[in-house]
């Protein structure tokens, strides 16, 4: 059995530090685009991932691997956006099994009045209160551990 690698003091202000910063920038971000759209910072991330896509839309189960999502909580959270017409599903030609979603036009509009507001509320929570030295450490931080991430797979 291995020895436990506790966290010194340094390690666990930061980690304990990041988690707090997570919760609160989450949920305050979550509360400004309710406020600001209706749509849910979930819903945000969906119509995000569609519109970086070439075609506006994509496979559900690589939908699924880039959120990071359980199929369970992509499934009911796509029905509901599906209900507010946000997105829509298309069969897919090539796998009788495989299904894409969708951006519709109302998910379009919803998310281009979203983002202005979003975008605002990120950099005035972020990237205002900190220096360019700093935003690019942060960078390389968040680069360095999305690999380390990817590798652990």
């Amino acid at each position: 059995m291995t020895e436990t690698r506790w966290l010194d003091d340094k390690e666990q202000r930061a980690w304990r530090g990041y988690m707090a910063m997570h919760s609160e920038l989450m949920a305050r971000l979550h509360r400004q685009l309710q406020n600001d759209s209706g749509l849910s910072l979930a819903d945000f991330d969906v119509l995000v991932r569609l519109t970086d896509q070439p075609e506006p839309r994509i496979r559900v189960g690589e939908l699924g691997q880039v959120l990071q999502w359980e199929k369970s909580r992509l499934s009911h959270h796509l029905g509901r956006m599906q209900k507010r017409g946000l997105v829509r599903r298309e069969d897919c030609p090539d796998d009788a099994r495989g299904a894409f979603i969708v951006l519709t036009e109302q998910g379009r509009a919803a998310i281009e009045q979203a983002a202005p507001g979003h975008v605002e509320a990120v950099r005035t929570l972020v990237f205002d209160a900190l220096t360019e030295e700093q935003v690019n450490a942060f960078a390389t931080i968040v680069d360095r551990i999305l690999e380390r991430l990817g590798s652990a797979e």
